[in-house]
């Protein structure tokens, strides 16, 4: 009986531990698993007191098994880019989000409201980072027309993964809608003498910087000031057209039977406290209006804290276009720009 009685007290001792609440989030790995939970999942776990767990991966990989786990969801909130965002929305792998449940939203910039079932959890931008000492005298990147100068032949970079950007830049040049990008095809292979590379990821970006094989770029802000961080002086323009706005978004998880915990967890995330240390950490803008940053970081170019610096600062690709043509760029882009250069 006594060894009957310690055993169903140690069973209860262990109970809470192991059957413990847990919320997951779906995001991706490394420097930005790191972010969500050293900032956001913080903030909920202090007010609920559930833990967060992580399923981390590439963006699409995790699209793929979000649909083939559609029935089953391994996740309860997820973090994408907004347009991939659009294709959860639109293949039902989202739900569509109560904001009354989300109090904080009450401040949500306009930029950050990106479709019914998610939204902004941050902000950044594709933009001209370049080295000061490499590029030539004259050249200032007031415009990104100056990347077309003759004087940058072969000197520029640019993502082979996301042509996105610079086909947004060569239609706003050219005039033309982004749903008319063809007719920009023109302006864009005249950029094709000045590439030297296209480059795969971030870190690959930041080698062909730090050993001066490119001189300038395409550039995630963000991947700007991780350079600036270890020394390398690349600095960041924001051209009179706008720079090209990218929003990280989350939403949560179709047929989640946490739905209360996550859209707390949403609702944290959009606190103006966790919104500063997010911008602290990545140098990317809030997504609340409500955020007070030091001038320090206010006025590096990127991010933006006002309505007037969201409105003429930002070149905006609508979001579930871009989910629609992506494909279509890559293919165009890999024929014509990157093939025999």
């Amino acid at each position: 009986m006594k060894r009957l009685l310690l055993t169903a007290t140690a069973l209860s001792l262990i109970a809470p531990a192991a059957f413990a609440e847990t919320l997951v989030v779906s995001s991706w790995g490394g420097s930005f698993r790191d972010l969500i939970a050293d900032t956001i999942a913080k903030k909920f776990t202090e007010e609920t007191g559930v833990e967060v767990e992580f399923i981390t991966g590439g963006t699409i990989d995790r699209l793929n098994q979000a649909k083939l786990s559609k029935d089953t969801p391994e996740s309860d909130v997820t973090f994408t880019t907004s347009h991939i965002g659009w294709l959860y929305h639109n293949d039902g792998l989202f739900e569509e989000l109560d904001m009354s449940k989300i109090p904080n939203a009450e401040n949500l910039v306009e930029q950050a409201k990106i479709s019914p079932s998610h939204i902004g959890a941050w902000a950044y931008v594709y933009t001209i980072g370049y080295l000061p000492e490499l590029v030539p005298a004259g050249i200032d990147f007031d415009s990104w027309e100056d990347l077309w100068s003759p004087e940058l032949e072969g000197m520029l970079a640019a993502p082979d993964f996301d042509p996105s950007h610079i086909i947004a830049v060569a239609s706003k040049l050219e005039g033309v809608d982004i749903e008319n990008w063809q007719d920009a095809s023109e302006k864009l292979m005249a950029l094709k003498p000045n590439f030297k590379a296209f480059y795969t990821n971030d870190a690959n970006s930041q080698q062909l910087l730090s050993t001066g094989e490119t001189a300038v770029q395409i550039m995630l802000s963000m991947n700007a000031y991780h350079m600036q961080s270890q020394g390398l002086d690349v600095q960041l323009a924001i051209p009179e057209e706008g720079a090209v706005l990218g929003v990280d978004t989350m939403g949560i998880t179709a047929g989640t039977d946490k739905q209360e915990l996550a859209y707390q967890f949403i609702n944290a995330a959009l606190d103006p406290e966790v919104q500063a240390k997010i911008a602290e950490i990545k140098k990317g803008s809030p997504v609340v209006s409500n955020v007070t940053l030091p001038e320090e970081l206010a006025s590096l170019p990127g991010i933006f804290t006002t309505p007037e610096q969201w409105e003429s600062q930002t070149l905006i690709i609508p979001h579930e276009l871009r989910a629609e043509k992506t494909a279509e760029w890559r293919q165009w882009f890999s024929e014509n720009m990157i093939a025999g250069n």
